[in-house]
């Protein structure tokens, strides 16, 4: 399972997609402008969220 870990404080979060019950995993998402965002993405349906947020920063997974 994904763990998101915060760089901050330490809380981690395992985030699961609720319809396929896979862990998700830590990507980017591309927009038009041309910058990124950090996503969590279900490696099954593709489904993506933004990823968990803690101490107003992204939560980083290991991959």
């Amino acid at each position: 399972m994904a763990t998101y870990r915060c760089a901050v404080c330490g809380m981690g979060v395992n985030a699961t997609c609720a319809d396929c019950n896979e862990p998700l995993v830590n990507d980017t998402l591309k927009l038009d402008d041309g910058s990124e965002v950090q996503i969590s993405r279900c490696p099954k349906c593709e489904g993506k969220i933004k990823s968990p947020m803690c101490c107003g920063k992204d939560m980083t997974c290991a991959v």
